[in-house]
C-alpha cells in the first residue's frame, strides 16, 4: 500500500467533519449571519429586540423559569438522593425504579396528563368545584410551569447526587464525628464538599433543559412570555419576512445555553475531591412512625411525579365526546380511532425514528472512534462539533434547518429528509458519550495485535473493537430511539402536512381540546419508548441510565 495515500480513518474523518460541516456548522452560521446582517424594514434583529419590551420581559422570565425550576429540582433531587442513600423503607423497590421511568416519558404527555389533572376542565379541578365548592386557582402560567418542570428534571439531579453520596468513603465522616463534630456538621463540612460538583453539574444541566423548553413551556405557559415559545411564534407568523428576527432569537437561546455550559465546565473544574473508594455508609432501617411517614411520603412522591404514566393509560380507555371526558365510562373508541382512523403519524414516528437512530448510531460510533483512538489534524473539530447539538434547542435547530435547506441544491424543506436530518443533529451527541466513554476501556493492544497479524485495520475494527463496544452501542440505540420519538420541538418546525409525528399529533390535539384522541396516542408512545428499556435492561442487562 502506498503510504502517501489517506488512509480509510483519515478519510471517514473527512466524511464525518463534511456532514457537521453541512448540517450543524452552515444552519449556525446562517442564523448568526442572519442576527446581524439581516437587516429587514424594521431593523436587525437584535435592534428589534432591544426596542420591544416584550422579547426583554421573555428574556427574564425564562431566566427567572430556568432558576426556579433548578431550585425547586435541586431541592427534591437532593433529598430523595439522600433518603433513598441513607435510610431503607417500607417501598423503597418504587424510589429506585419510578424515577428513571421519568426521564423516557415524553414532555407533552406530562403537560398533557397535568392538563387532565388540574387544567380548567380537569379532573381534580372539577371534583373540587363541584363537591367541595373549592376553586382552584389556573394551571396555567407560572404554577404548571414551575411544578411540571420541577416535576420532570428533578431525576437528573437525583440521580446525580445519589452516585455521588453513593462513592462517599463513610470512614471520612465517621472520623470527623470522633473528633467531636456533631453528625449533621460533619455531614456538612466532610460530605458535602465531596458531593456539591455532582449537584452543580446536574443543576446546571437542568437550567438548561428548563431555558430550553419547548413543549411544557407552550402547553402550560398561558400569559408567560417565554423566549422558547417567542422563538417559535415568531417563526410561524414571520416566516419569509423578518428572518432577522428569528434568527436574533435563536442565536440568544445558543447563547444563554453555551455560557450555562461554560459555567458549569469552569465550577466543576475549580475544585476537584478525589477519594480513595472505601465503605459506602450503609442504609438505617426506619421504623415505627418516623420510618412510616419518610417512606409514606418519599413513596407518594415519587407516585405524584409518575402520575403521568398512570394518567395516560387511564385516560386513553376512558370514553370521550370532544373535548369532553366520561370519567368512570370505559371504552376502547379513543384507541380505534387512531389505529384505524389516522394511523399515519404513528407509522411516520416508526419509520423516520428508526432510519434516523441507525444514521445516528452509525455516526456516532465513528465519530467517537476516530475522536478516541484516530486522533488526527481534523479529529479535534469533529470532537467539538459533535457537542454544539447540546447547546441548541429543538426549535432553534429546527429554525437554523428550514432557512438552510429551504432552497438551493439541498432544497430539503417539505420532505421527509429534513426530518430525519433534524432527529440525528439533535440527538447524536447521545451515541458519542455513551460510545466514548467504552472507548476509553478498551486497550490499544488488542486492535494492534490484530493489525500484526495480518488483518486490515477496518476489519479488526469490526472484529476486535466493535464487538467490544456492542453494550454501549445498544445501550446508546435505545437512549437514542426514546428521545428521538418523543421530539417535539425540531420536529414541530421542519415537518410538513402529511409527515406528522405522533409527538405533533398529540400537541395539535391537545390544542384543540381532543384530550381523549391525544391519550390514546400518548399511550402508544409511551409504549414505543418505554418497552425498548425494559427489554434492554431487564432481558440483555445492559445499562442504559
Amino acid at each position: 500500500m502506498n503510504s502517501r495515500l489517506p488512509s480509510i480513518w483519515h478519510l471517514l474523518a473527512l466524511c464525518a467533519l463534511a456532514l457537521l460541516l453541512t448540517f450543524l456548522l452552515w444552519p449556525l452560521a446562517n442564523l448568526l449571519f442572519s442576527s446581524v446582517f439581516g437587516a429587514g424594514a424594521e431593523g436587525t434583529g437584535w435592534s428589534q429586540l432591544r426596542d420591544d419590551p416584550s422579547y426583554l420581559r421573555a428574556l427574564g422570565n425564562t431566566l427567572l423559569l430556568g432558576c426556579l425550576v433548578t431550585a425547586c429540582a435541586g431541592v427534591l433531587g437532593v433529598s430523595l438522593a439522600y433518603v433513598t442513600a441513607r435510610f431503607d423503607f417500607p417501598g423503597k423497590a418504587l424510589v429506585a425504579v419510578l424515577p428513571v421511568c421519568t426521564l423516557v416519558v415524553p414532555e407533552v404527555i406530562v403537560s398533557q396528563t397535568w392538563l387532565m389533572i388540574l387544567g380548567n376542565n380537569g379532573l381534580l379541578t372539577r371534583i373540587l368545584d363541584e363537591h367541595l365548592g373549592l376553586a382552584l386557582p389556573s394551571f396555567y402560567g407560572w404554577p404548571g410551569l414551575v411544578l411540571v418542570m420541577s416535576l420532570v428534571y428533578y431525576t437528573y439531579i437525583y440521580l446525580g447526587t445519589l452516585a455521588a453520596i453513593r462513592g462517599f468513603d463513610a470512614q471520612l465522616e465517621e472520623a470527623a464525628q470522633s473528633l467531636g463534630t456533631p453528625p449533621a456538621r460533619a455531614r456538612l463540612q466532610v460530605m458535602l464538599p465531596v458531593v456539591m460538583p455532582a449537584v452543580l453539574a446536574s443543576g446546571l444541566l437542568v437550567f438548561t433543559l428548563a431555558v430550553g423548553n419547548f413543549a411544557i413551556a407552550t402547553l402550560l405557559g398561558g400569559k408567560v412570555q417565554l423566549l422558547s415559545v417567542l422563538t417559535y411564534l415568531s417563526f410561524i407568523s414571520e416566516m419569509g419576512t423578518n428572518a432577522s428576527l428569528q434568527s436574533a432569537l435563536a442565536t440568544l437561546s445558543i447563547a444563554i445555553v453555551a455560557g450555562v455550559l461554560f459555567l458549569q465546565r469552569w465550577l466543576v473544574s475549580r475544585k476537584r475531591y478525589e477519594i480513595v473508594q472505601g465503605r459506602s455508609a450503609p442504609a438505617r432501617r426506619l421504623r415505627g412512625i418516623r420510618g412510616l411517614l419518610l417512606g409514606g411520603g418519599t413513596v407518594l412522591f415519587i407516585l405524584l411525579s409518575s402520575l403521568p404514566l398512570l394518567m395516560v393509560l387511564v385516560s386513553a380507555f376512558t370514553q370521550s365526546r370532544g373535548p369532553v371526558m366520561q370519567w368512570g365510562v370505559f371504552s376502547l373508541d379513543n384507541l380505534g380511532r387512531v389505529l384505524l382512523r389516522n394511523p399515519e403519524p404513528i407509522l411516520n414516528t416508526l419509520a423516520y425514528g428508526a432510519l434516523a437512530t441507525l444514521i445516528g448510531i452509525l455516526l456516532s460510533v465513528v465519530i467517537s472512534y476516530l475522536v478516541i483512538k484516530k486522533k488526527n489534524l481534523l479529529t479535534p473539530a469533529i470532537d467539538y462539533l459533535a457537542m454544539l447539538p447540546l447547546a441548541m434547542s429543538g426549535t432553534v435547530l429546527g429554525i437554523g434547518l428550514v432557512m438552510t435547506f429551504n432552497t438551493g441544491p439541498l432544497a430539503l424543506s417539505g420532505t421527509a429528509a429534513i426530518l430525519v436530518v433534524a432527529f440525528v443533529i439533535r440527538r447524536f451527541p447521545f451515541g458519542v458519550r455513551s460510545a466514548s466513554a467504552t472507548l476509553y476501556n478498551i486497550p490499544d493492544s488488542l486492535e494492534e495485535a490484530s493489525i500484526s497479524l495480518g488483518v486490515p485495520p477496518l476489519r479488526s475494527f469490526l472484529k476486535v473493537v466493535l464487538p467490544l463496544m456492542a453494550p454501549a452501542v445498544a445501550a446508546a440505540a435505545v437512549l437514542t430511539w426514546t428521545t428521538i420519538v418523543a421530539e417535539l420541538s425540531a420536529s414541530l418546525v421542519v415537518y410538513s402536512a402529511g409527515r406528522e409525528t405522533i409527538t405533533i399529533q398529540v400537541f395539535r390535539l391537545i390544542e384543540t381540546g381532543l384530550q381523549g384522541q391525544a391519550a390514546a396516542y400518548g399511550l402508544i408512545l409511551v409504549l414505543l419508548t418505554l418497552t425498548p428499556v425494559v427489554i434492554a435492561t431487564r432481558v440483555f442487562h445492559i445499562k442504559i441510565f
